[in-house]
C-alpha cells in the first residue's frame, strides 16, 4: 500500500520523532544584518550630506550631484568593508575548524570526553551525557565540535558575497530615496521635505527590519529615527556654521 512502512524496516526519522520544517528568524541573521545597516547608511548618509551643504547654502544642482556622488563612493564602500570584515569571520571560523579537525585526529579520546563535560555542564548526568557524546561523534565528530564547543552554526555562518552584495543594493536603495525627494522638491523648502521624508523612510526601515527580525515593530522604529534625526540635524548644524564662517 501507497505510505505505508515496510515490515522489518523502521520508521524514517522524520516520522518517529515527529519532525517538521520550520523556519526561524536566526537564519535571516546573515543577509539581514547587511541589508539594514546599508539601508540605513544609505539614508542617513546621503540625507545628511545634501542638508549639510543646503545648510550652507549650496544650490540645487550642486545638492544633486553631491547627493549621487555619495550613493555610488557609499555603496562602493560598503560592498568593500562588507566583504572585507566578513571575510576576516569566515576566515577564523576556518581556523578554528581546521584546529578542532586536527584535535580530532590527534586524540579523539580527549575530544569525546570535552564534548561529554560540555552536555554534562548543561544539566545531563554523567551517563546520558557520555551517552550523548558517542552518539554525536559518531555521527559527525567535527560538525558537533563545532555547534557545541565553538558556537557554530549554519543559519549565522558568515558569507563575505552574500554580505557584500546585500550591503552594496540596500545602500543603493536607501539613498536613492533622499535623492528622489531632492528632485522632485520645492527648492524654497528642501530642507524640510528632505528632513521630514528621510526620517519617515528610517522609521518604516526600522518598522521592517524589526518585522523580519521578530522584534517589537514600534521600538525598532523609534529607535532608527532617533539616530537619523541626530546626525541629520548634527550635520545641518554643522553645515549652518560653516555657512555663516565662509
Amino acid at each position: 500500500m501507497a505510505g505505508s512502512e515496510q515490515p522489518g524496516r523502521p520508521a524514517p526519522a522524520t516520522a518517529r520523532f515527529g519532525r517538521h520544517a520550520e523556519h526561524h528568524h536566526g537564519e535571516r541573521i546573515g543577509w539581514l544584518r547587511a541589508a539594514v545597516l546599508g539601508a540605513n547608511d544609505g539614508i542617513v548618509s546621503t540625507a545628511c550630506l545634501v542638508l549639510g551643504i543646503a545648510a550652507a547654502g549650496a544650490d540645487h544642482r550642486t545638492m544633486l550631484m553631491t547627493g549621487v556622488s555619495g550613493l555610488i563612493a557609499g555603496a562602493m564602500s560598503m560592498a568593500a568593508g562588507e566583504f572585507v570584515s566578513v571575510h576576516s569571520q569566515a576566515d577564523a571560523e576556518k581556523a578554528d575548524l581546521d584546529r578542532e579537525r586536527a584535535e580530532l585526529a590527534q586524540d579523539p579520546a580527549a575530544e569525546r570526553r570535552e564534548l561529554s563535560g560540555l552536555w554534562a555542564g548543561r544539566g545531563l548526568d554523567a551517563e546520558l551525557a557520555e551517552r550523548v557524546a558517542d552518539a554525536l561523534t559518531a555521527h559527525d565528530a567535527l560538525g558537533a565540535h563545532a555547534r557545541d564547543e565553538l558556537g557554530f552554526s549554519p543559519a549565522t555562518a558568515a558569507n563575505p558575497t552574500q554580505a557584500a552584495f546585500a550591503s552594496a543594493a540596500s545602500f543603493a536603495a536607501g539613498a536613492l530615496l533622499p535623492i528622489v525627494v531632492l528632485a522632485a522638491a520645492p527648492p524654497a523648502s528642501l530642507i524640510a521635505w528632505i528632513s521630514a521624508t528621510s526620517l519617515a523612510f528610517l522609521a518604516a526601515l526600522g518598522a521592517l527590519s524589526a518585522g523580519v527580525g521578530g522584534a517589537p515593530i514600534g521600538r525598532g522604529s523609534w529607535r532608527v529615527a532617533f539616530w537619523g534625526a541626530l546626525a541629520m540635524a548634527v550635520t545641518a548644524g554643522a553645515g549652518a556654521l560653516f555657512g555663516a564662517v565662509a
